[in-house]
């Protein structure tokens, strides 16, 4: 169920490489990115570890802290 909550993440790929997003319900993010169905990144780079991952209080302050991690 989405929370109120965001939370930032990082999903280290097959191929070394570091994704990272925003979410409200990180649980069936995770799902869509391991079924292929998320990003078309992650989608040729499965399996994925969730590397990192972070609470923000808003979706505002989820995507400020995305621009930083990149």
């Amino acid at each position: 169920m989405p929370s109120t909550c965001w939370t930032v993440y990082l999903l280290r790929c097959r191929d070394g490489s570091l994704y990272t997003g925003i979410t409200n319900d990180l649980a069936r993010r995770l799902a869509l990115h391991e079924s292929g169905k998320a990003s078309a990144y992650t989608r040729s780079r499965r399996p994925l570890a969730l590397a990192y991952h972070e609470l923000r209080p808003d979706r505002g302050s989820a995507l400020k802290r995305e621009a930083a991690l990149r």
